[in-house]
């Protein structure tokens, strides 16, 4: 069995994001310690940066525990400022349920982010129109994982029957 204890001292981070206003460093939990129906990762935002455009999970719930610094939640047409300490649920659900975290203080706003993983999932971005269909899969016979992912415009969906 891994190892079921990590300390967030000892946190390999990576860039995410596409270098503008969505750029974070993304600390990977979950996975390093074995977990199987939970993913868990630390994010830390710069200033100014958001990690993840506006969206909502159809299928997964999500937590966040902010351990430092100061930002804002949006949740659907709400705004509300968080610190450290605070817990945050984003439960499942439609346009109403979409969240974006972002760092509008003047130092890095680090926080622990929680999601169960179900899949396949749908994922809705109210604020581009797109949504993304996300399935994660075993690993192949070499032991590669396997998913699937698909972004797409609801207003440039195909007939059941185009093709056939």
């Amino acid at each position: 069995m891994t190892r079921p204890i990590l300390n967030i001292a000892d946190l390999e981070f990576r860039n995410f994001g596409n270098g503008g206003r969505f750029d974070a460093r993304l600390g990977a939990i979950g996975g390093k310690l074995g977990a199987q129906k939970l993913g868990y990762n630390i994010t830390a935002l710069a200033p100014g940066k958001c990690a993840f455009p506006f969206h909502s999970h159809r299928v997964n719930e999500e937590m966040f525990f902010v351990l430092e610094g100061t930002g804002e939640l949006r949740v659907g047409d709400a705004r509300h400022p968080i610190r450290a300490g605070d817990v945050i649920a984003c439960p499942p659900g439609g346009p109403e349920t979409a969240h974006q975290i972002s760092n509008n203080g003047s130092a890095e706003l680090k926080y622990l982010a929680v999601s169960t993983k179900f899949s396949p999932e749908i994922a809705e971005y109210p604020d581009s129109r797109k949504f993304g269909v996300l399935a994660e899969f075993g690993p192949s016979a070499d032991g590669k994982p396997q998913g699937f992912r698909f972004l797409g415009r609801t207003d440039a969906s195909l007939d059941y029957w185009d093709g056939e």
